[in-house]
């Protein structure tokens, strides 16, 4: 998976990052500014978060970055023991919270949960007769082997891992493209259209007025 870490302690994060990198790939930002910098180039699949950093924190943060119909899955860490802080965090829109000092050991098994529920692993079971590679953006089943187009295998993807709930049009362009280069919503009916024919109907479902649902 690719791991966008916040944290401003430098023995921390040199720690954390020496063990993640051994099964994922880290990007390290020191404060909410460098996230955001980072946010504007590429995108991650999972966040893990200090809620105490230099330059304000990662709740805030996230609250933000929630507003703007980013879904990523977030772990939070931090050394407040105070229950507050666990509800602001799921609150905010956290999916997980892990207080310091923590083995490693259960950071990995936390980020394994994430990766399971929100299908990140390398192979995805779809459906129970078809599979998809997310390295290759092929489709797989015993009828088929279909490649998809780049825009299209992001589009199942983020449906999948949103499988809990409706995804509006809007949603799937800001994150999915770029702000300069987003197209209109005829794109994404034209990807529903083609991912449909593939899968299904009864898969991607078309909740009318509102988006899209994978089932």
């Amino acid at each position: 998976m690719k791991i966008l870490l916040l944290e401003d302690d430098t023995v921390l994060a040199n720690i954390l990052i020496d063990y993640l990198q051994e099964e994922h790939e880290v990007m390290h930002a020191y404060t909410m500014k460098d996230v955001l910098n980072f946010l504007e180039k590429q995108s991650f699949d999972v966040y893990v978060f200090d809620i105490n950093v230099s330059d304000g924190d990662g709740i805030s943060l996230l609250k933000e970055l929630r507003s703007f119909s980013d879904t990523t899955p977030t772990i939070f860490i931090t050394a407040f023991h105070d229950t507050k802080y666990l509800k602001l965090a799921f609150e905010s829109g956290a999916n997980d919270f892990i207080k310091k000092p923590f083995d490693l050991e259960e950071l990995g098994q936390r980020l394994e949960n994430i990766k399971r529920h929100f299908g990140l692993g390398l192979m995805i079971q779809l459906t129970s007769s078809v599979e998809f590679n997310t390295q290759t953006h092929l489709l797989i089943s015993q009828q088929m082997q279909q490649t998809l187009r780049p825009k299209e295998s992001a589009c199942l993807q983020y449906l999948y891992q949103n499988r809990h709930r409706v995804v509006s049009t809007d949603e799937l362009l800001q994150n999915i493209w770029n702000y300069e280069d987003m197209p209109s919503d005829d794109a994404i009916r034209t990807i529903i259209k083609e991912l449909r024919k593939l899968l299904g109907k009864e898969h991607i479902v078309n909740v009318r007025g509102v988006g899209y649902r994978f089932e």
